[in-house]
């Protein structure tokens, strides 16, 4: 993947908090994920860490994991 994507290939979206069990972006940020500029992305990325910890949401093995 891009050094630019969060995306790790597990494209499933937690219907609790709408974030992707895997990268922990909103649907509307993965559709428009291609149309942003550099800067934006990397914004939302720094920020996706504390969203999945916050959302109790993190990602083992490959596999989504409920906290």
């Amino acid at each position: 993947m891009s050094k630019e994507t969060p995306c790790v290939a597990v494209c499933m979206i937690d219907p609790k908090t709408k974030l992707c069990f895997g990268c922990g972006r909103t649907l509307p940020e993965i559709a428009r994920w291609h149309a942003m500029e550099s800067a934006e992305r990397l914004a939302v990325m720094a920020l996706l860490p504390a969203r999945m910890a916050d959302a109790g949401l993190q990602q083992i093995g490959g596999l989504p994991k409920r906290a």
